[in-house]
């Protein structure tokens, strides 16, 4: 992650769902985030402050006229170290104090006090969610700057249905990371393929590849959090959909060239780390193929359509392409072979072994020039960044995107 800061100030407020908000600070602390969690009285009620305070391995503020030390004000010292603020579960009272400037509590004092970014997560009963008050409220709030996150939608702890639910801890970690990550690609339009594709021999049958999908999918998560609009073109994986992209699913090649295709001219780089079948069955059979012999014959194979080579033919000179190599020997040499066949910027080498069905890899990064750049195996959350900030140095050099 490339982040602007990592304190984060939690509040807390008083709803059903604060016992979410443990898993919260956990996968905070888990990534290096300082936490300082504040509740309401009523957020007491629902979890203690001490489960908490051993979660943040920090002392959680209540009261208002509760110090650390005499020197601190703390309502008005901790906005001042503050990278953040996320109000979460965020409840219709204080977000209706919020936005009247009310002062009753330590978290309303802090939120009157913080002059930074801030996101309000809300959780409540749908009538209350979509009562016209409420939602005046959040309006009002967004017109503030705060950043707000939407509701899930589904059963609530009420016992009735509808949008009202706070959304899972892993959702609401991956957009504080959003807000805070330095959007370095703020204004390029960047393409990442990701994931296998499935060459159909009958309904029932396919050629593919053990590719998982995961380099890819966290290339795609990491330009999004630093800016760039995303596009992600994937194959079959049973990975989620990263947050602020546009996935696109397709299954085979075919479908992945199309869908290439069609937005290439409007993308500022391209992050082609899909493992795409170079062959497909020559004729396909529309129903499944029976076992009524000992054995199969021949399956007679033709290519897919060659997606780089296609986009590199028609690639501005401002556009910028990255390639990916799996390979299981000579990596080097047939890396840069290919980079220069297809006329990519830049190429991304690894062993065919390493790279698959795993949440780590170690690749080779070799530009254009001759220029490489050896790394070691890290998890492929950790990587894609590194081949970003291989990529932003000549990224920095095009024009913003000609199309809004």
């Amino acid at each position: 992650m490339r982040l602007k800061g990592n304190r984060i100030t939690l509040g807390v407020t008083g709803g059903i769902s604060v016992y979410k908000i443990c898993e919260l600070v956990r996968l905070l602390k888990k990534n290096n985030f300082s936490v300082q969690v504040v509740m309401t009285q009523d957020a007491t009620k629902f979890v203690t402050p001490e489960t908490f305070r051993v979660l943040s391995q920090r002392e959680v503020l209540i009261d208002t006229f509760e110090y650390t030390s005499p020197e601190r004000v703390e309502h008005v010292t901790i906005p001042q170290e503050t990278d953040i603020l996320v109000i979460a579960p965020a409840t219709a009272n204080t977000i209706a104090k919020m936005v009247h400037g009310i002062a009753d509590n330590m978290l309303t004092c802090l939120w009157l006090a913080h002059k930074g970014p801030s996101l309000l997560v809300p959780a409540m009963n749908h009538n209350m969610f979509t009562h016209p008050a409420t939602q005046r409220n959040i309006s009002v709030l967004k017109e503030f700057g705060v950043h707000v996150m939407e509701p899930d939608e589904g059963a609530l702890a009420c016992g009735t249905e509808g949008k009202g639910r706070l959304p899972a801890p892993e959702s609401i970690y991956e957009e504080i990371v959003h807000l805070l990550s330095t959007k370095d690609f703020k204004g390029k339009k960047v393409l990442v393929t990701a994931g296998p594709t499935r060459e159909h021999l009958d309904p029932i049958r396919f050629i593919s590849n053990p590719s998982s999908g995961k380099m890819g999918y966290a290339i795609a998560k990491a330009a999004s959090r630093r800016g760039a609009q995303v596009f992600l073109i994937s194959g079959p994986t049973n990975l989620p959909d990263p947050p602020h992209t546009k996935t696109i699913h397709v299954t085979s090649a075919a479908e992945m060239y199309e869908e290439v295709m069609k937005i290439a001219k409007d993308m500022d780089v391209f992050i082609m780390s899909a493992a795409v079948a170079d062959y497909r069955p020559k004729t396909y059979q529309p129903s499944k193929i029976k076992k009524e012999t000992t054995t199969l014959t021949h399956i007679e194979l033709e290519r897919t359509p060659d997606i780089i080579h296609s986009v590199a033919q028609k690639k501005r000179k401002e556009q910028f392409i990255v390639g990916f190599a799996a390979e299981t020997d000579n990596v080097v040499k047939n890396a840069v072979d290919k980079m220069k066949k297809k006329n990519m910027d830049m190429i991304v080498a690894n062993t065919a072994t390493q790279a698959f069905q795993k949440d780590t890899n170690q690749v080779i990064i070799i530009h254009r020039s001759g220029e490489t750049r050896y790394l070691p195996e890290m998890p492929k959350e950790d990587l894609a960044d590194e081949i970003l900030d291989e990529l932003i140095q000549k990224v920095r050099q095009i024009s913003p995107s000609h199309t809004s």
